[in-house]
């Protein structure tokens, strides 16, 4: 999928280690319910099998790419808990903090969601964000996406509780 200044990729073997070092990187970890380190070898199992099809995985992970002649590699972007039954899945961003700001996520986000809903045909998309994220807040909501529920104290990070929101995204309100 290429926009104008961003690619999506399938996973390469040549990023297992920059996905070894964003998994363990522990300031992330309550974004993904992580708990403990991934060795190496679990990562690079991963790669191995990260071109499963989404229907038998239920998830996708895809890499952000830039779309210039150096093809950074600036993030990746996840569709999770795929139900086609129900034509929904998560949907959740990672831009390196270098890479934030320049838009790159916007339009990785943008490109997903097209994807979602035009290849997938999926009826709806959902994330949920910690309340005091409020980057990736502003970012779901110029995408569309509407607060829908709040989770008190959801995730502790750092000893403290934080609440998580939960955002929605139809189909029809995309396409409206």
């Amino acid at each position: 999928m290429i926009g104008e200044n961003v690619l999506l990729r399938a996973v390469e073997p040549a990023d297992t280690e920059r996905l070894y070092l964003w998994e363990n990187d522990m300031q992330l970890w309550h974004l993904s319910n992580t708990t403990a380190p991934f060795s190496k070898y679990l990562m690079e199992q991963y790669v191995m099998n990260a071109q499963q099809d989404i229907y038998a995985a239920k998830q996708l992970r895809l890499m952000v790419d830039t779309n210039d002649e150096e093809g950074l590699t600036v993030g990746c972007i996840d569709l999770f808990d795929f139900d086609p039954a129900n034509r929904r899945a998560g949907i959740g961003i990672l831009i390196s903090e270098e890479a934030r700001g320049k838009g790159y996520g916007k339009e990785a986000l943008e490109l997903m969601i097209e994807y979602a809903f035009n290849t997938l045909n999926l009826h709806q998309l959902f994330c949920n964000i910690l309340e005091n994220n409020e980057q990736s807040i502003a970012m779901f909501k110029k995408a569309g996406f509407t607060e829908v529920g709040l989770k008190r104290d959801w995730t502790m990070v750092d000893g403290v509780w934080q609440n998580e929101f939960l955002f929605q995204l139809m189909k029809r309100e995309k396409l409206a």
